[in-house]
């Protein structure tokens, strides 16, 4: 069974339905022992870092988070799913993150020729081995809306990065803990054998 945290954010059931296409169970749930129970567990989310943290904190989600995470469930952050499991962030400057990973969300830089937010299909580069990319080749593309990006702390974790303006840590892994900046539910086939690699982690 897949717990996808409910939070009130944007986007929640597309990911719902993506993993339900792959004939994956999943709960949609804000309930301490569902999500303990859990066999994975996943962060979805479209909207501001900082009313994303207080909703959080207002359903303990971030405590059920911290829980699942020590245990060793895998967890995967989408979106703003990625951005809330680091420090901090440009878009909400005296709210901290999850502290998960270590890594700041910056925004993305002005520059000619260049639109902001970040809307659409973008390729993927792989500097490191990753769990979630089992399959999919280097330059696939995927579809991605932000105009804030994560700077991890260490370099190791980052599994994806793309080119928009500035070199953006696309998606990273460490130990159980998986996210991606981009949209895999919906990244057609790439981002569906994304999902199908996290159920079978």
């Amino acid at each position: 069974m897949i717990a996808i945290l409910d939070y009130d954010a944007g986007n929640i059931k597309s990911v719902e339905k993506a993993f339900n296409l792959l004939g994956e169970k999943t709960i949609l749930t804000r309930d301490f022992s569902e999500i303990e129970r859990a066999d994975r567990v996943v962060l979805p989310g479209v909207g501001s870092f900082g009313t994303a943290m207080d909703n959080l904190k207002k359903y303990e989600l971030d405590k059920a988070i911290h829980s699942v995470v020590e245990k060793g469930t895998p967890f995967l952050g989408i979106c703003l799913g990625l951005q809330l499991l680091f420090e901090s962030s440009d878009e909400s400057p005296n709210v901290d993150g999850l502290g998960v990973l270590e890594g700041k969300i910056l925004r993305i830089p002005d520059a000619d020729g260049l639109k902001i937010p970040h809307i659409g299909w973008n390729s993927l580069k792989f500097p490191n081995t990753g769990r979630l990319y089992k399959g999919i080749e280097d330059g696939a593309y995927v579809y991605f809306v932000h105009s804030y990006y994560l700077k991890a702390k260490c370099d190791d974790i980052v599994v994806a990065t793309t080119e928009y303006g500035v070199d953006i840590h696309a998606s990273v892994e460490k130990d159980n803990v998986f996210a991606c900046q981009f949209h895999p539910e919906k990244s057609s086939e790439v981002g569906l054998k994304i999902l199908k690699n996290f159920a079978e982690v």
